[in-house]
């Protein structure tokens, strides 16, 4: 479906040859044309060309203004831009924020069932108008609740400090970068970044379990966090700073606690949601992809579904406006139709773990039935039919249950669950657990990707040279090291050599340590200098040094695919065949 718009499935030819074999110069231009006007492509231009369309403005001006971090959802496939072209006719995507990227392959062919989360998976809010709703929310309950100081309402709220993947040290008051073996590679004490030494107290925990202690720390696992956690290295510096008032008696803990309370509140009140339903458009990007996408899936024979933890009542709201752009009165519940099942109120990770009661939605006035987990229950004050009553069928709307619960509905046996692809957000709510415990096929969306992968490619060829420097850095202190070895053998009476000789090799040690020197610098300053450009506190989302971080190693070990937006599957077939990359270890990177 969707030739017309979307190019996909089809092996490149060599120029010239498109159509029959021996179809070539004029013939095979004039079908080179054909088969562009067919994909909506342009004609090719030249690799520079294409990166200087493509990355030229990170930051533009105040028309050109976008959110780096945060990317909007990617546009349909148009005339303008083409979803998958290269400099032949066909087969890649021409723009690497657009992909999908495979950890596991998968043959979507196999594939019965797809799930989406909603917030921030099928909806991408914008952060700079909705986490800054949030936090504003948030600092009034901390004062009017909780009795905070005046002036925390006065704080302001950088959107753009925290990244996903970090680690709160509640009991210290510290933000950690870890990296895949759990060490503590960046540390912030409020805005203050602590020294080696200072973060020579993490070096003490123990490793297997390091920072999964829910009573110390907390994970920044989804972009709904980053609000909160800026909040509290704001509350930790004031209260580093307080001589008197509430926050000299409280400690690190009991802050972050107040934050997390407080931020409940603005849920269980109302107050988040009526600011969100009162103009979507202002809190929520639009997504014209979205559509099509569960058109082409549904088409291909998937059943789709969507578990969320929000209620039905603001789920609702956001899939009118993200389906028909509707909202206030003009409500309907029309998008339900592309979905055979929706469960709201799920509480994950609860949900692929705990048997929890399902309740039926009635989406007219938001109230819950009872049911025999998603069958209907006779209500005894009714005049209805006990005989007439029928299983749930799929398409209606659920609270709570479980993933046995909904296998059922979605006509699936329990062995199945490797043909269920669930996309979502949160690395551990949505992909670990059900990765983990049911062997789900899982995609998680990384929209700080697309910042990622610009700085990239306008950096193509800098993570190379940085490698190079390092290898040379390491084999001058692999020598060093052996000479130095060598004196002490001498120096211990274990090995013997004319004196001439040894005076020899500490005139080359000294030569050798200045450039080792020289190179241990110029190499720290371009890493650093490196670092700074994706992120100027934190550095590269999936890096940190040399090592994957923590968050990277998240994604590598329970996605099985992962991409900067759900929209981006709207660019490849339903039935793609996702393949994994070559695994390396580090003799392969070094052998190549």
């Amino acid at each position: 479906p969707g030739l017309g718009s979307r190019c996909s499935g089809v092996a490149s030819r060599s120029p010239g040859h498109f159509g029959p074999a021996g179809v070539t110069t004029r013939g095979g231009q004039r079908a080179g044309e054909i088969a562009r006007r067919l994909l909506c492509t342009r004609p090719p231009t030249s690799l520079a060309q294409q990166h200087q369309q493509l990355y030229s403005v990170l930051e533009g001006g105040s028309d050109t203004t976008r959110n780096v971090f945060f990317p909007p959802p990617p546009p349909p496939p148009t005339e303008h831009q083409p979803g998958t072209c290269d400099t032949e006719i066909w087969s890649d995507l021409k723009d690497d924020r657009r992909r999908i990227y495979c950890n596991r392959s998968i043959n979507m062919k196999t594939i019965k069932a797809v799930g989406f989360d909603m917030d921030y998976t099928l909806a991408q809010y914008k952060p700079e108008t909705f986490e800054a709703l949030a936090y504003r929310l948030t600092t009034e309950k901390l004062v009017k609740v909780f009795g905070y100081p005046q002036k925390v309402m006065e704080l302001e709220f950088d959107w753009k400090y925290m990244i996903r993947g970090l680690t709160i040290d509640k009991k210290r008051g510290n933000v950690l970068k870890l990296d895949r073996h759990k060490y503590a590679k960046i540390v912030y004490h409020g805005f203050k970044k602590l020294s080696s030494e200072e973060r020579q107290v993490y070096l003490a925990i123990e490793r297997t379990n390091a920072f999964d202690d829910p009573y110390t720390y907390t994970q920044i696992d989804t972009l709904f966090a980053l609000a909160e956690a800026y909040m509290f290295i704001q509350l930790v510096e004031m209260k580093d700073e307080a001589t008197s008032g509430i926050l000299t008696g409280k400690t690190y803990e009991e802050i972050y606690s107040d934050i997390r309370n407080s931020i409940d509140l603005c849920h269980r009140d109302g107050s988040l949601k009526r600011g969100v339903a009162a103009d979507p458009g202002h809190y929520i990007h639009t997504d014209k992809n979205i559509v099509s996408l569960l058109q082409d899936l549904r088409f291909s024979g998937k059943k789709l579904f969507i578990v969320t933890n929000s209620l039905w009542d603001y789920t609702n709201i956001v899939m009118n406006f993200l389906i028909s752009d509707k909202k206030g009165a003009d409500k309907n519940l029309d998008w339900l139709d592309h979905f055979d099942v929706v469960v709201t109120g799920s509480a994950k990770p609860r949900f692929f773990n705990e048997n929890q009661p399902l309740f039926q939605v009635e989406t007219a006035s938001g109230h819950l039935l009872n049911t025999d987990e998603g069958n209907p229950m006779a209500n005894l004050d009714s005049e209805d039919d006990l005989d007439a009553l029928e299983p749930v069928p799929a398409g209606k709307v659920f609270q709570g249950g479980n993933y046995k619960i909904l296998n059922r509905m979605l006509d699936l046996k329990s062995e199945s669950n490797s043909e269920i692809l669930y996309v979502g957000d949160h690395i551990y709510g949505d992909i670990v657990k059900s990765k983990k415990t049911l062997g789900w096929r899982t995609m998680l969306i990384v929209p700080e990707m697309e910042h990622e992968i610009e700085v990239l490619n306008k950096n193509a060829g800098v993570p190379d040279e940085l490698f190079k420097m390092r290898r040379k850095r390491d084999r001058l202190e692999d020598q060093l090291q052996r000479m130095d070895w060598k004196l002490a053998e001498h120096e211990n009476n274990l090995a013997q050599f004319p004196e001439e000789d040894m005076v020899d090799m500490l005139q080359e040690m000294e030569l050798l340590s200045q450039e080792y020197n020289r190179l241990r610098d110029a190499h720290s300053t371009g890493l650093a200098s490196f670092q700074g450009k994706f992120h100027s506190i934190w550095g590269q989302l999936l890096k940190t040094g040399y090592q994957n971080s923590r968050f990277a190693n998240q994604i590598g070990r329970f996605a099985c695919l992962y991409t900067s937006h759900v929209g981006n599957m709207a660019y490849y077939s339903p039935n793609k065949s996702y393949r994994g990359l070559q695994d390396e270890l580090p003799h392969d990177a070094i052998l190549e």
